[in-house]
């Protein structure tokens, strides 16, 4: 290395489980094997199913691979945030949101973790151009697309596909956006961390990727944790258009 070549960003990739024992034992070696140099968290909330015992075993043979266990399900967004602390806590400068299910391609994470060069936060996104879904009937591909473009119009937020959870941060950001404050859980999730983000006045860029279908399990979407992101996202925006919530600010000087 050169003295003009920064040194290489410690990166940590969050993966939460929740009965996820038919995909981890695939998904992971395949993320260890693209990408080798970064390290993996894997948060698991008691599964039923074994997917904590699984996790221990991978990580067992491997030094790179963590495993925090949590006592139960307490939502995705919460195993995120245990996943940031614990990350932040033991250095890391890159964190990593990524699924366990197959949904989120290894082979895409070398590009999300390029464009952090000029990015702050870099979400890997399925309706820019030359992003893809694989295997969704259309009313799901609906039902995305359009929840996006209701929240690109409620919160003037430029991003595309704010609900994705496939997306790299800098610490820095992390330690900013005042986690503690951050309550919400899937699509809801996402969209809360992206408008913090922007509102710190951080980049946040997009770049494309291909979504495939889970094959194995069950989807954790449901109708209840879209009606909490229909309503969150309203009320963000009603308080928005009053004057008392957040807006995307200017983005802070170039590092």
């Amino acid at each position: 290395m050169s003295e003009n070549t920064p040194p290489p960003r410690r990166t940590l990739v969050v993966i939460p489980t929740y009965d996820e024992r038919q995909t981890l034992p695939t998904t992971l070696p395949t993320l260890r094997a693209t990408v080798p140099e970064v390290d993996v968290l894997v948060v698991d909330d008691n599964s039923p199913d074994g997917t904590g015992r699984v996790a221990d075993d991978l990580a067992a043979h491997d030094p790179q691979v963590h495993v925090l266990h949590r006592p139960g399900k307490q939502g995705l967004g919460v195993a995120y945030l245990a996943g940031f602390r614990w990350g932040l806590d033991a250095g890391y400068d890159v964190l990593v949101e990524m699924d366990a299910d197959g949904s989120h391609r290894a082979v895409d994470l070398p590009r999300l973790l390029s464009a952090l060069d000029h990015a702050d936060c870099v979400i890997g996104s399925r309706w820019v151009p030359g992003g893809q879904v694989v295997n969704w009937p259309r009313s799901r591909e609906a039902l995305s697309r359009g929840g996006n473009a209701y929240t690109r119009f409620m919160l003037g937020m430029p991003v595309r596909d704010a609900t994705a959870g496939f997306r790299a941060y800098r610490a820095e950001v992390l330690r900013a956006v005042e986690l503690a404050a951050v309550d919400s859980q899937g699509y809801c999730f996402q969209v809360d961390l992206t408008r913090r983000t922007l509102a710190a006045g951080f980049r946040v860029v997009e770049v494309p990727i291909t979504f495939v279908e889970r094959e194995h399990g069950e989807s954790k979407m449901s109708r209840a944790i879209v009606a909490e992101a229909l309503a969150q996202v309203t009320t963000w925006g009603i308080k928005q258009r009053l004057g008392r919530g957040m807006r995307p600010a200017a983005r802070r000087a170039p590092r």
